[in-house]
């Protein structure tokens, strides 16, 4: 895996904290892995984008993925592969992914059942 730091922008770590507050989780990875896992499963590629990484959250990417690390490596490869994107690319598309499930998590959840759900 090319990726050794997960880092969050500004506008991630204000959603990550309202989510916080919603589930009543407290981990960033955690819900960082949820983001990830909501992004894959949306059929629809995400848009191309630079993502900034300017807030102070960050953490390695064995922390983000736990013991589960080669699953989740495997699943954004195989979306990679399904969408046609070069593998060197991976970490840019990990970026994309994260923060696109961040967004959608933050808007479509209320309270801890509504994520499980």
């Amino acid at each position: 895996m090319m990726i050794e730091t997960v880092r969050i922008s500004e506008k991630g770590k204000q959603q990550l904290t309202q989510l916080k507050r919603k589930t009543g989780i407290d981990q960033w990875n955690i819900l960082c892995r949820w983001a990830l896992c909501t992004s894959l499963a949306e059929p629809s590629k995400p848009p191309k984008e630079e993502i900034p990484t300017d807030s102070n959250v960050q953490m390695t990417w064995k922390t983000f993925a736990g013991q589960h690390e080669i699953i989740y490596a495997s699943l954004l490869r195989q979306r990679m592969i399904d969408d046609k994107l070069p593998l060197e690319d991976t970490p840019q598309w990990f970026r994309v992914h994260l923060h696109r499930g961040i967004s959608y998590l933050n808007n479509s959840t209320n309270c801890l059942v509504d994520l499980v759900s």
